[in-house]
């Protein structure tokens, strides 16, 4: 997942071209359609281009679900069918927008992040999701195949809760609900690997525990950048006068807006944390770092008068008396060990060993 996406490929296109963007190859587009209504129950279809509905939608609620932005005619056909403005089609298909809500008088569309877990739990799989709410319609774009919004759609299928009562701004709601849900589960994850982390700071720094914390900090980076706009987006909704959000939904966008503000709290809890933890890191190395010089300075301490006392007696010079006496090379090394036990004595009154 890169904190910046390279968008050279697209400089220089016309507005309004629709060309699929991002690290990955796009994937093919399928479109599935999902009809509900508290009286006629639900239905689902997987569509092709030609198949898609028009816009005279009837009663309920439609639901058009595109997985895939690799056949842009597909995404060309929905926005046909539909009356969707070209730029907006081009904002769908590249997916490097920030999380914004635009009104175009017919219809509200809203770009967000979609973050989960990835396949081996400790990374973050992250992608665009575009909604356009129009009255009695939500149409839907993702990067890929696999959601969130298994909940939601298990909610239409068994008639369970209030979502087949209300309108389809509800359903929007249900859809940004169930996305920023499952930021409080990569978020759980990631304040579990940061308490893991601290203890073993704590217990003992190395490399691997730099590498670690800035791996996580830099995931508090892009989940920072994905949340933070978002605010302003559900904030938006719930102010909003174009009358796509009716009267008895704002509450829910209101409570969705607290939830927001409560993952923002905890990214910059959890940025605070560690950088503390780095902070524990440099000061756990420096540490280690003034222990070594010590012990190397006590060393060197200890062989400077003894590298004396040798280089005294190294001399070739002929008359030194000390050299003829028999006792004179025992002597030696008995100022010498007294000398090593007197500093080594003095350095532990001290408190320096």
């Amino acid at each position: 997942m890169r904190l910046f996406r390279r968008n050279a490929a697209r400089a220089g296109l016309p507005p309004g071209t629709l060309a699929p963007a991002g690290e990955k190859k796009a994937e093919p587009s399928a479109v599935n359609v999902m009809r509900y209504s508290e009286a006629d129950g639900c239905s689902e279809k997987r569509v092709d281009k030609e198949e898609i509905p028009h816009t005279e939608t009837g009663q309920g609620v439609v639901w058009l679900n595109c997985d895939g932005l690799g056949d842009v005619t597909v995404i060309e056909s929905i926005g046909r069918r539909w009356g969707i403005h070209d730029l907006v089609l081009e904002d769908i298909c590249h997916t490097d927008q920030r999380p914004k809500v635009e009104d175009h008088g017919d219809y509200l569309f809203v770009v967000l992040k979609m973050i989960y877990p990835g396949p081996a739990g400790d990374d973050i799989q992250m992608e665009q999701v575009a909604l356009i709410l129009k009255d009695g319609v939500v149409l839907s774009f993702q990067e890929r195949a696999g959601d969130v919004f298994d909940t939601v759609r298990t909610r239409i299928r068994d008639g369970k809760g209030r979502i087949r009562r209300m309108k389809s701004d509800y359903l929007a709601y249900s859809l940004m609900d169930a996305i920023v849900d499952n930021y409080f589960v990569v978020m759980e994850r990631i304040g579990d690997r940061i308490e893991a982390l601290e203890e073993s700071v704590i217990r003992q720094a190395d490399a691997e525990s730099s590498a670690r914390i800035h791996e996580l900090r830099r995931k508090i980076l892009l989940l920072r950048r994905s949340v933070r706009p978002l605010r302003e987006v559900v904030n938006s909704l719930v102010q909003s006068e174009s009358g796509f959000v009716t009267r008895p939904v704002r509450p829910f966008f209101r409570d969705l807006y607290d939830h927001t503000i409560q993952i923002i709290d905890n990214l910059e809890l959890s940025r605070d944390f560690l950088s503390g933890m780095l902070d524990i890191y440099l000061s756990s190395m420096s540490n280690r770092t003034n222990e070594v010089m010590k012990v190397l300075t006590i060393i060197a301490t200890l062989f400077i008068p003894l590298s004396f006392l040798v280089g005294v007696y190294g001399m070739n010079f002929q008359h030194m008396p000390e050299l003829q006496w028999p006792w004179s090379y025992p002597v030696l090394w008995g100022i010498m060990l007294l000398t090593t036990i007197g500093f080594l004595t003095y350095f532990k009154k001290r408190r320096w060993l």
